[in-house]
């Protein structure tokens, strides 16, 4: 997996960078994960002056999120939780839709005699 993280008016610490990298890496034991790109900004002139934009590049479709929060830590929390929504609603899907797909061929070759 590549990651990407680009600070915007924000600092860059090695103890951040290395939270949002262990917090993605967590994310990728759930869904295969090609590339992340992660954008960390504190915005000048705004309230709540911190935001997250998370794009991970998946197979089929790519996952994003973005939020705004008071604290940089709050807003990549949020962002993660909308992420771990996604793809766990995803593979969810998934997985009904392959239970349906074969418990219809099941019946169909039963029936076929």
């Amino acid at each position: 997996m590549r990651l990407n993280v680009q600070h915007v008016n924000t600092p860059s610490l090695d103890v951040l960078d290395s939270w949002v990298e262990k917090q993605i890496l967590a994310l990728g034991r759930v869904r295969q994960i090609d590339e992340a790109n992660i954008r960390l900004a504190r915005l000048q002139d705004a309230s709540p002056a911190y935001q997250v934009n998370v794009h991970l590049v998946t197979p089929g479709p790519d996952v994003f999120a973005e939020t705004r929060d008071h604290t940089l830590r709050a807003a990549f929390e949020k962002a993660m939780k909308q992420l771990k929504e996604t793809v766990t609603t995803r593979a969810a899907k998934r997985l009904a839709k392959l239970k349906s797909n074969a418990s219809v061929a099941g019946s169909k070759s039963r029936g076929t005699r």
